[in-house]
This record gives C-alpha cells, sequence and structure tokens, in this order.
C-alpha cells in the first residue's frame, strides 16, 4: 500500500465507502415485493432487466473510457448509478423494470473502467497486487453492507436506496478530486478496432471463454450451494456464515498472494486457480454435507484468489495501448457471466441430476485450466512485461 500512488490510495478508500453502500442490487427482488407490491415474477422479471443491463455496462464501459477517459467515465457511470438509486422508489411500478435496466447499465460501466485504472497506473509487474487490493478494499466494502442493509430495510427502505446512492457520489467525488487527469493515447492499432486486436493474440480469446466456462461453476456457489446445505438439513444461517468467511479471507490473503506469486507467469497461475476451483467443487460432489461445503467453499475462494486479480490483470497487460478500457470491458463482461448461466444450468441440473451437477462442474474447470495453461505458452513473463511502456491513466 505504502508504494501505491496516493490518488490510487484514495480511490480503494472510495471503492470500500461505495462497496459498504452497494445495497440496492443485494435487495432489489425483495424491494420490488414488499415495498412496490410486485408479485415473485414481475420482481423476477425486472430483476433480470438489472442483469442484463449489468452485463451491457461491464461489456460497454470501457470503450466509453477508452473513447472519453477513463476518469470522465467512471465518474459518469457512479453518478448516473446515484440518480437512478434516488428514482427508484419514486418511479411508477409499471417504469421500474426499465429503470432497473439503466440503473444497471450504469452500475456495471464502472467496473471495468476502474480495473483499467488501476492497471493503466502501475508498472506491469505490480498490477496484480494494485488489482488484488482493489478487490479487497471492495469486499471489505461487502462485509459491512449487507447487514447495513437488513438494518436500513427494516426502517425505511428507501433508505437502502439513498444509502447506495450518496456512497456512489462518495466514490464519484474521491475519483474527479484525486485522479489525475491525463490526455487519452490512442493508437493506430487502437483505432483498428478491438477484434483485430484480439485475432493478434488468440491466447485472450481462449482465456475469455474459459472465464465464462469458470465464472458459471464458481457462482454455483451462490445458484445450488444453498439448496444442497438444505437438503442436507443445515440451517440457512450456515450458508451465510460460509460465505461471509469466504470474504474475510479474500480481504485478509488475496494481495499478499498476489506480491508472493507475482514473478510467476499469469496463465500458469489462472490455471492453477481454476484447478481449485474444480478440486473444491468436486469435494461438493463427493461430500454433500456442511463440513464438506466448509472445505469446497475455502478451496474454491483459494481459487478465485488465485486467478481473478491474475485474469484481470493479464487481459490488461495484453491490451494494445489505448485500448485498456475495452479489453477491460471484456473481462468484465466474461467475469460476470455466470449470474445468468449460473441459476439456470445449474438449478436445472440440480433438479434433474443432483449428485452429478458439482461433479460436471469440476470437470469444466479443469478442463479450463488444461486449455488454458497449453494455449498460452507464449505469454511474456511480468519481467517481459514490465519492459512495455504503461500509458498514463485517462
Amino acid at each position: 500500500m505504502a508504494e501505491l500512488p496516493g490518488w490510487l490510495k484514495a480511490v480503494m478508500l472510495g471503492q470500500l465507502v461505495s462497496s459498504a453502500g452497494s445495497l440496492a442490487w443485494i435487495y432489489l427482488t425483495l424491494y420490488l415485493v414488499e415495498d412496490r407490491g410486485m408479485s415473485p415474477q414481475q420482481a423476477g422479471f425486472a430483476a433480470a432487466a438489472y442483469g442484463v443491463g449489468l452485463l451491457l455496462g461491464n461489456l460497454g464501459g470501457g470503450w466509453f473510457g477508452d473513447r472519453f477517459g477513463l476518469r470522465t467515465a467512471a465518474v459518469a457511470s457512479q453518478l448516473s448509478w446515484a440518480v437512478a438509486c434516488l428514482a427508484m422508489p419514486v418511479v411508477p411500478t409499471a417504469l421500474l423494470a426499465g429503470l432497473a435496466a439503466v440503473a444497471g447499465l450504469c452500475g456495471g460501466a464502472t467496473r471495468p473502467n476502474l480495473s483499467a485504472l488501476v492497471a493503466t497506473a502501475l508498472p506491469a509487474e505490480r498490477r496484480r497486487e494494485g488489482i488484488a487490493l482493489s478487490r479487497s478494499a471492495s469486499n471489505a466494502g461487502f462485509t459491512i453492507g449487507p447487514p447495513l442493509g437488513g438494518l436500513l430495510a427494516a426502517y425505511d427502505f428507501s433508505l437502502v436506496f439513498v444509502v447506495d446512492a450518496v456512497s456512489s457520489v462518495v466514490l464519484a467525488a474521491v475519483i474527479w478530486r484525486w485522479v489525475p487527469s491525463a490526455v487519452r493515447v490512442v493508437s493506430a492499432q487502437a483505432s483498428g478496432g478491438v477484434w483485430r486486436a484480439l485475432r493478434q493474440d488468440r491466447s485472450v480469446l481462449v482465456l475469455l471463454a474459459a472465464i465464462v466456462v469458470v465464472d458459471t461453476v464458481y457462482r454455483q456457489l451462490y445458484a445450488t450451494l444453498p439448496l444442497l446445505l438444505r437438503d442436507a438439513g443445515s440451517p440457512a444461517v450456515a450458508y451465510g456464515v460460509l460465505i461471509g468467511l469466504s470474504s474475510v479471507l479474500i480481504v485478509l490473503l488475496e494481495a499478499p498472494l498476489a506480491m508472493r506469486l507475482r514473478e510467476h507467469r499469469s496463465t500458469r497461475v489462472i490455471a492453477t486457480g481454476f484447478v481449485l476451483v474444480g478440486l473444491g467443487l468436486s469435494v461438493l460432489g463427493f461430500w454433500p454435507a456442511l463440513a464438506g461445503a466448509a472445505v469446497a467453499v475455502a478451496i474454491i475462494t483459494a481459487g478465485e484468489m488465485l486467478y481473478k486479480p491474475t485474469a484481470t490483470a493479464h487481459v490488461a497487460d495484453a491490451a494494445p495501448e489505448g485500448m485498456t478500457g475495452r479489453f477491460s470491458s471484456l473481462y468484465a463482461a466474461a467475469s460476470i457471466s455466470g449470474m445468468f448461466l449460473a441459476p439456470a444450468l445449474g438449478g436445472a441440473a440440480y433438479q434433474h441430476i443432483p449428485t452429478l451437477l458439482f461433479l460436471a462442474a469440476a470437470v469444466l474447470a479443469l478442463t479450463a485450466a488444461v486449455t488454458t495453461y497449453f494455449s498460452s505458452q507464449r505469454t511474456p513473463t511480468p519481467a517481459a512485461l514490465s519492459a512495455r511502456t504503461t500509458p498514463p491513466p485517462s
């Protein structure tokens, strides 16, 4: 932390505050049913609209960052999200699904631009650490937010959206005040288009496809693990404790791990993370009980700490000059794809073949690990990457 630029420390503090207040999406369905009188089906459609907007925001946010500046795009997305939060309690019920989609679009656009800001602020050999610290700040906030939101919802549900809006404005103000403004750099290669750049480095395409697969199986922790524990006779609070402890492990260990492994080839670290996700899922397949779930969550969390910050930095490293935002958007979209695929595929599989779901998911994660490892043998080492010129944050 001491070696980070002062403005980046300020942004991470802003991320912690913003994450602690990120309550709207957590309680959206409950709010729509309890406070706005929607049926569960209507609330589900509205939540799905939010999810579609979130995916599009993650996918397109980096384009705005590259075109108008990462700093400007991040501030604009945070402020527009705050406006959407404040509008949620007052718009007519018929417009809530549309507003939810717009809110997802605005909120999703922030993530790739913040990742790109961190990536462009640091030399290549330090990006994994910076991204891991950024994730740690966000996860620390998430350990505060849900219980805070529960207390607010019990008093007045509208306060959930007000607090979310205020915390987002705080992050926008921090970014605007502390992140240095820089002239955008758009190279000739950048003007050729992101797909042309991806065709020149097919290993990135392979990695993005692997991320989609792994994110889908990783998110079985949220889609079907609660059902597994319920059927095993465990109380709902046990699942909450497991997920909470997972976040604590990430806050405490992810950044130190990134520092210890910074000299290792990124694709090997990513593949190892995929392997650990697969091993954790296989534990659930063979040991479907609370104790087995505790072991599985610990192993999967270890895999997450290895592959997520490393993959984020790896994709940013692969971006041509002037295209960091767009490459970060591609990764951001791939890394949340499981939010849509995991519940649908996992729910259907759990209903019909519950004993095979987690074993099949483990096989997919291990296959992604092998594919990533052997498709990226020519990936440069961190030492080689550090020789590249790092563009200034914009």
